[in-house]
């Protein structure tokens, strides 16, 4: 009998957080329940969401920049179609799959001068793990260094590269050569390719948690001291890459930036078929597989499957056909006007830090006295509380989706797709100032919704805190 998904996906909708709360995950489900994200969403489409309701929602969450093309976007979405109705067999395991070599082809084009060769996996912590295994491959070093509030993934070898040590608890010992260093700090980044055990240096040329924006001279700096003492440039560009900065790669800023590899994934994707790529050089991959009986010494199973491949095809063909990369800087530039139009009239509002449409908006200590008590109060309850004043209010009353940027940021960050319009920035700018309005009103409803969570936060760590105890 022929399973009928659409009837499965109607007959579980009403429960299905229930079912996930039984079965996958419930801390999960009470922390959308208590942010008021457990919607049950029916339809997408572009940059869009609607729920059961019919409300429509505009998506600038985009789970964590997959969706670069929106949702359903009809030429990727057409490219997997003709996969389906092909008789061409894919995973046969020994084969050198065509649509695999001709997306190495096209991600080849993009690249920087020297990194030639692709090696794709299905993810983008995949793709930081090969990266790893070949730059200790190349180097003959053990050593990995991360840059403080960095997010690489969340597996083993990827985690030991996460600067934020909340993500570590509970998983250690990580790797046991790596280590941090801070962002702009070049002094203390060459003391430690010093010591002459770093295989490779991994970094986001934009950080994903809080858009912090490497600037030109450390690249550049980070880059000259790699070369000196031998160790290799990661340039980790799972979330900035795909045209999100208004370039293919947010690293191509910088025209002298020359990484030893270059991390992608989410976007590649098309929003349908996870799919990650690390390309690097010959000499490199040759380290790996450097003789017959090592061919297939690092490898994945589901690697290379048609329907990845297409889409990932069909993305970098939707990204130029439809000047995606020059709409991320123009409409990058509509926002950051506009929120910076806003911040000399709201005490809260500090500032916006953006590269095409990767964007953060800064909130901070105001001056009057009862915000500033306000602010105490809040972050007093808990340091992570403040940002979720601004993104519950843009979900509940304006029907946008946002993010908190990390643990313990005031900051909260938007990535929209590129093939929004000036409509769709423009409903997020107004969006933004009415609740400003509001939450520069205190004593006043967008206070009281934060004094509940932050009572939610407080009993959560007593909890936390009987549990360490006993």
């Amino acid at each position: 009998m022929p399973i009928d998904i659409d009837a499965i996906f109607h007959e579980t909708r009403g429960r299905n957080f229930e079912l996930f709360e039984e079965h996958v995950n419930p801390v999960f489900v009470k922390v959308l329940r208590t942010l008021g994200f457990n919607r049950s969403w029916v339809r997408g489409e572009g940059a869009y969401l609607w729920d059961e309701t019919g409300t429509r929602y505009l998506d600038f969450l985009t789970n964590w920049g997959v969706f670069n093309f929106g949702r359903r976007h009809p030429v990727i979405r057409g490219a997997l179609q003709q996969v389906l109705n092909s008789d061409f067999p894919g995973w046969v395991g020994f084969d050198a799959p065509p649509l695999a070599a001709a997306l190495a082809c096209e991600l080849v084009k993009r690249m920087p001068p020297g990194l030639d060769t692709v090696y794709f996996s299905n993810s983008g912590t995949e793709a930081i793990e090969a990266a790893i295994k070949f730059s200790r491959a190349y180097t003959g070093r053990a050593c990995t260094i991360h840059l403080a509030k960095a997010f690489h993934g969340l597996t083993m070898g990827a985690l030991s590269l996460n600067g934020e040590a909340s993500f570590r608890r509970g998983f250690e010992p990580m790797l046991p050569d790596s280590s941090e260093v801070k962002l702009g700090d070049l002094a203390g980044l060459e003391a430690r390719l010093a010591l002459g055990d770093v295989a490779a240096l991994v970094l986001e040329p934009i950080q994903g948690k809080g858009v912090n924006i490497a600037s030109n001279e450390y690249l550049l700096g980070a880059q000259d001291l790699c070369r000196k003492y031998g160790t290799l440039m990661i340039c980790d560009e799972v979330q900035s890459g795909m045209g999100r900065t208004g370039r293919f790669l947010a690293s191509q800023w910088i025209e002298d930036l020359r990484p030893d590899i270059i991390c992608l994934s989410k976007a590649l994707s098309g929003g349908y078929i996870p799919v990650g790529a690390t390309i690097t050089r010959r000499a490199v991959y040759d380290s790996v597989y450097d003789t017959m009986h090592r061919a297939i010494v690092h490898a994945s199973t589901f690697g290379m499957g048609n329907m990845a491949m297409a889409a990932g095809l069909a993305s970098l063909a939707v990204l130029d056909d439809e000047n995606l990369t020059e709409r991320a800087t123009e409409l990058g530039a509509r926002f950051r006007s506009g929120i910076e139009a806003m911040v000399p009239r709201f005490e809260f509002l500090k500032g916006v830090r953006q590269r095409g449409l990767m964007i953060a908006i800064e909130f901070g200590q105001p001056e009057s006295m009862s915000l500033r008590a306000a602010w105490a109060m809040v972050n007093k309850m808990d340091e992570n509380l403040f940002a979720q004043a601004i993104v519950l209010p843009l979900l509940d009353d304006h029907h946008i989706l946002t993010q908190v940027a990390g643990h313990a940021m005031p900051i909260i960050k938007i990535l929209p797709p590129l093939n929004i319009n000036e409509a769709d920035v423009d409903w997020f700018l107004g969006a933004l100032e009415d609740v400003m309005v509001k939450l520069h009103k205190f004593p006043g409803p967008a206070w009281e919704v934060l004094k509940k969570l932050g009572n939610h936060a407080l009993t959560a760590k007593r909890r936390e805190g009987r549990v360490a105890a006993s």
